[in-house]
């Protein structure tokens, strides 16, 4: 189930919402969402339900009695990354070590669960907070069950930590104004993701699909910016109603995304781009393995480490750790040779054009379609051919209107302050939407496959 659905924006989260105000105290509020969490999970994930509980139930009872028992840490930790291998890293481990050594093992038969990597990594976050004593362990298996489940967080982020809602969990307080700002938000990340980011994917597939070649220079830019502007709407529009979602509840998750095509290097680009996730990186990974102490090489390591992981930690396949290196790579490069007295505006291009194509890097995942990306971008096969892109359809009104748009609101250009006009556009924006959502079939959702 996915949140631009009629199932979720007509059936499910109506009936959630009543259930869940007619409970007068958090207690009771906390089993209605954990219930209605694993139904939703359940919707989509009818049997890996058992899987996610067993991960609950596993880290609230070890946790509880784990004090300063770093076997244990090291146990719970173990078993979550276990879990995690074993559904969205083994069968590339195995082909791995076939090609490596010429044999023949089989591949187990096991489907990737929906957002596993999310709730996987808020576990662990959870797991060594508690160690550390930044938190105490959760003494309701209810209440760690709605963090660790909570259907608006619960597939695509953004990665929240149980430091950050702890006092939510029990002692949240919902108001009309949270309430209202809740559904701005939402409404805002419903915009993004249906009325954008669809409809430049469209644009994007259909190159990639059938107009590579014939596209040439032209067709690969295009499709280039389409997926940089579709993850950004997707992901973030995803990012917006969770947290809008969270707001309705009471719950106040931090920021995802802060405008990071507007970024004046790629450093700050990934300060700005899913935040929850390269926090969680410095934090657990980064400077536990010592950060930038230790001498220069030490730094290089760190970096290097944490980026392959970061890339990793998106897919089971080998443009994913490319794609994290390639960002490492890029970073250090900033660090130890790039001055900040170039030109603003030069170094706004060029982080873009750095992120476009690692974007193409990071969607390609046959080395043979890359080869052949790279090829057409860099003109081997023509500038292209326009009537042939014009046949595709992505020069459509709606598609243009959509593209612009896109580029405008990847910007700070427009800021429109609150109040009646702002509600009004809200809206219409909403109506839009759910027109849209009712008569389109094509509402692919990225992140759900991390």
């Amino acid at each position: 189930m996915v949140f631009s659905s009629v199932i979720f924006l007509f059936l499910f989260l109506p009936f959630f919402l009543i259930c869940y105000f007619l409970c007068k105290d958090n207690k009771k509020r906390n089993l209605v969402l954990l219930i209605f969490s694993l139904g939703f999970y359940a919707w989509g994930e009818p049997y890996y339900i058992f899987l996610m509980l067993l991960m609950l139930f596993v880290n609230y009872y070890f946790t509880k009695k784990m004090g300063k028992d770093k076997k244990t840490l090291i146990s719970l930790i173990v078993f979550n990354l276990l879990v995690l291998f074993s559904f969205k890293y083994l069968n590339f481990f195995i082909d791995n070590i076939n090609g490596l050594f010429s044999l023949n093992i089989k591949n187990v038969n096991l489907s990737l669960p929906i957002g596993i990597s999310f709730y996987t990594f808020q576990a662990l976050s959870y797991v060594v907070d508690v160690y550390k004593g930044k938190v105490k362990a959760q003494k309701s298996f209810i209440n760690l069950g709605c963090y660790i489940c909570a259907f608006p967080q619960l597939i695509a982020g953004p990665i929240v930590r149980y430091t950050d809602i702890e006092k939510e969990i029990t002692g949240r307080k919902t108001n009309m104004d949270d309430f209202a700002d809740g559904i701005r938000r939402f409404i805002i990340g419903l915009s993004k993701k249906v009325l954008i980011a669809n409809n430049v994917a469209y644009i994007c597939d259909v190159i990639f699909a059938e107009g590579i070649v014939e596209g040439g220079v032209i067709g690969m830019v295009i499709a280039i910016l389409s997926y940089t502007l579709q993850i950004y709407f997707d992901f973030s529009g995803y990012s917006d109603m969770a947290i809008g979602l969270g707001r309705m509840l009471g719950f106040h998750y931090n920021e995802n995304f802060n405008l990071p095509y507007m970024a004046e290097s790629v450093t700050d680009f990934w300060r700005r781009w899913h935040i929850s996730l390269s926090s969680f990186f410095k934090d657990y990974v980064y400077i536990p393995l010592g950060g930038n102490k230790g001498g220069t090489f030490k730094h290089i390591r760190n970096i290097l480490i944490v980026w392959m992981l970061t890339g990793l930690w998106h897919g089971n396949s080998w443009n994913f750790i490319i794609w994290g290196l390639y960002y490492g790579i890029i970073l250090l490069i900033e660090k130890y040779f790039v001055k900040d007295n170039f030109n603003k505006v030069f170094h706004r291009i060029i982080t873009i054009f750095i992120i476009c194509i690692g974007w193409l890097i990071f969607r390609e995942t046959n080395f043979n379609d890359l080869s052949l990306s790279f090829k057409t971008l860099f003109g081997v096969y023509g500038i292209g051919n326009i009537k042939y892109l014009y046949y595709l359809g992505i020069f459509s009104f709606r598609f243009i209107l959509s593209f612009i748009f896109g580029i405008i609101l990847s910007t700070d250009l427009v800021k429109i302050k609150d109040g009646l006009y702002k509600d009004i556009l809200l809206i219409i924006l909403f109506i839009l939407s759910i027109i849209m959502v009712v008569v389109s079939s094509y509402n692919p959702f990225i992140y759900f496959k991390f």
